[in-house]
C-alpha cells in the first residue's frame, strides 16, 4: 500500500523534513510514505485569495491517482485516537488500495478537494502549523502500524 502525503507548501525547514523522513523510512514496503510538495497559491498585498485556493485546489487534484482512496485533514473533519487511526489503516490494507492524504495551505482546502474525500480527519482542535502536520501525520502513520504488529514503540 501506497499512501501519498499530497500537501501544500515547499521549502520546510531542516527540522521539518529530518522528522518527517525519520517516520517515513521507519515504515515497511508494504506501506510506503510519499511526500508530493504543491506550489503555494500567491498570496500578498492585493491578491486574490479565492483564485490561490482554487490554484492550489486545481494542482492537489491532479495530483491524485484515479483509483486512490482520498482522505481530506481538516479542521472540521473527525478526530481520530491513535488506536483508532490503527484499526482505519487495518481496513485501507484490507482493501489493497492506495490512499491520498490531502493538507491544504494556510487557508484550508479547496472546497473540490473536500467534496473529492471519502473521510475528512482532524489531527487537533488546535490550529498546527502545516509544517507540523507532515511530521505528526508521518509518526501517527508510524505508530498505528506498530500497534498493528504489536510492536512496543507505541507503549
Amino acid at each position: 500500500m501506497r499512501i501519498k502525503l499530497i500537501t501544500v507548501g515547499t521549502r520546510m525547514p531542516d527540522w521539518v523534513e529530518q522528522g518527517y523522513n525519520e517516520y517515513a523510512k521507519r515504515l515497511p514496503k508494504e506501506i510506503s510514505l510519499e511526500l508530493q510538495e504543491l506550489a503555494l497559491g500567491h498570496r500578498g498585498k492585493g491578491a486574490d485569495l479565492s483564485r490561490a485556493i482554487q490554484k492550489e485546489g486545481d494542482q492537489m487534484l491532479a495530483a491524485i491517482p484515479a483509483s486512490d482512496k482520498v482522505i481530506a485533514l481538516d479542521v472540521k473533519g473527525k478526530p481520530w485516537s491513535t488506536e483508532q487511526l490503527a484499526k482505519v489503516l487495518a481496513e485501507w490494507q484490507m482493501d489493497g488500495n492506495n490512499l491520498s492524504l490531502l493538507v491544504g495551505g494556510p487557508d484550508g482546502l479547496d472546497p473540490r478537494c473536500l467534496q473529492r474525500a471519502e473521510r475528512k480527519w482532524s489531527l487537533s482542535a488546535l490550529t498546527l502549523p502545516h509544517p507540523l502536520v507532515r511530521v505528526v501525520l508521518a509518526e501517527q502513520i508510524y505508530r498505528a502500524w506498530t500497534i498493528l504488529k504489536g510492536h512496543p514503540y507505541h507503549k
